[in-house]
């Protein structure tokens, strides 16, 4: 894998020397829509850093419901658990917009960050942003409306994914929004009549980028903005340890 070749944002901002001792350990693998990354309760073999596609983690409750903490794409990676030291992850893990991702086992990702200090640095401060992503979240599906959440939760998708369109289900959107599938379709019916959206088949496609901005909550600019911070040349943070 050539290290310079990614377009995760978190391993463009390794320091070349670093990325030169992670990438033997990085295999490109394809992310398939509505494929399981990972099971509550059980241990986590793989971390993932999306290239393209957008990954959704989903709190799973006794009734098998699911409600989406978070979602992450090129500007991040799965699962956060393995960086704390966690051996089972609760969440479930599914891609939600499909992609390529480099994947690395989770007991080789450890290992580099015990010699590696601008990877443990990065990760760690990505991993802050994640916790205030996922409290922004849930103070946003608390106090604000069902449209608002709709138009905050497309946009960031439509970043992530860096295309005028992509593929969702109305019963995808229910699950990820916490709520019921015809009231996620008269929001979404409403936008569509608006011109901002264009939903048929299967496909979402944002026809006017403002109106959706509009039309979304502050909370979409507070998460965002957070995340911009990754969108850096590669740092000399601390000269990297000698190879063991």
């Amino acid at each position: 894998m050539d290290p310079v070749a990614a377009r995760n944002r978190l391993l463009s901002a390794i320091p070349l020397e670093e990325m030169e001792r992670l990438s033997p350990d990085l295999d490109e693998v394809r992310l398939n829509f509505r494929s399981n990354l990972h099971e509550p309760g059980r241990s986590t073999p793989y971390v993932h850093f999306p290239d393209s596609g957008v990954l959704s983690l989903l709190t799973v409750l006794a009734d098998g419901s699911a409600v989406e903490l978070g979602h992450v794409g090129n500007e991040g990676m799965v699962d956060i658990s393995v960086f704390l030291g966690i051996e089972h992850s609760e969440s479930r893990t599914i891609v939600q917009v499909p992609g390529i991702a480099r994947r690395m086992p989770a007991e080789r990702f450890r290992e580099h960050l015990d010699t590696l200090p601008n990877l443990r640095r990065l990760i760690g401060a990505y991993v802050l942003e994640f916790f205030t992503m996922v409290a922004q979240t849930t103070a946003c599906n608390r106090r604000h409306n069902l449209r608002q959440r709709l138009s905050r939760w497309l946009l960031m998708t439509h970043d992530r994914v860096g295309l005028p369109e992509f593929p969702i289900t109305q019963e995808f959107l229910a699950e990820m929004l916490g709520a019921s599938r015809p009231k996620v379709a008269n929001v979404a019916e409403d936008l569509q009549r608006e011109g901002t959206i264009q939903y048929s088949r299967g496909t979402m496609r944002v026809l006017d980028r403002p109106a959706l901005e509009r039309s979304a909550c502050e909370c979409y600019d507070l998460i965002w903005q957070r995340f911009e911070r990754f969108e850096r040349p590669r740092p000399n943070l601390v000269p990297a340890a000698s190879p063991a």
